[in-house]
């Protein structure tokens, strides 16, 4: 049996995405036996992301600063505007290159049973940033699930209230896949053959 200290270490890593119990344990012990330095610069690097680090207040991504990077940028195009789950989802279009707009992250998707509403994901933030004049295109990329296709179904119906385009990536993206593991190649085409949504 453990130190009551290093079952706490354990479990620590345990709220970790897809660490299970045996993953968690070989994490302690490694930092422990072998890592004390590395496991100085886990903590501190943790402690500074979580203090330093906050939602942009234009498209609620991941930031550092009141508006992220992209957001600030005026490089970007402002007439598309690309709905997302996650900031892992904007990390990954990134990387493939092939969109040059702006985004809006839902940091989630709707899932009434786990108390995920429209005010959960900043849908009134959206609801704003649709009523802007520059904005020709919105670009639904949630997740390919059930709750992912729900979402988008809801925010179709506001962007169209307000006489904006509604697209929906197309090609390549499999029903239950998520945008975070798509390829670039895969997310490429999938810009590229994006599909306008008809009124529901």
């Amino acid at each position: 049996m453990s130190s009551p200290l290093i079952q706490q270490l354990v479990d620590a890593f345990r709220i970790l995405p897809g660490v299970g119990p045996k993953s968690a344990q070989r994490m302690a012990y490694a930092i422990l036996e072998r890592q004390r330095a590395g496991g100085k610069q886990l903590a501190w690097a943790l402690t500074e992301a979580l203090d330093k680090v906050g939602h942009c207040k234009s498209c609620r991504t991941l930031s550092e600063d009141p508006v992220c990077r992209i957001c600030s940028s005026t490089k970007r195009d402002a007439s598309l505007l690309c709905v997302v789950e996650t900031p892992a989802d904007v990390l990954s279009i990134e990387q493939a290159g092939i969109y040059q707009g702006k985004y809006f992250v839902l940091m989630g998707h709707l899932s009434p049973i786990d108390g995920i509403g429209p005010a959960q994901l900043g849908l009134d933030l959206l609801k704003t940033k649709l009523q802007q004049a520059e904005l020709v295109e919105l670009i639904l990329a949630t997740n390919q699930t059930v709750e992912g296709e729900a979402t988008a179904h809801y925010i179709q119906q506001m962007a169209q209230q307000a006489d904006v385009k509604v697209s929906r990536l197309a090609q390549g993206l499999p029903m239950g896949g998520e945008l975070e593991y798509t390829d670039s190649t895969t997310l490429s085409y999938a810009f590229k053959g994006r599909r306008e949504l008809d009124n529901p």
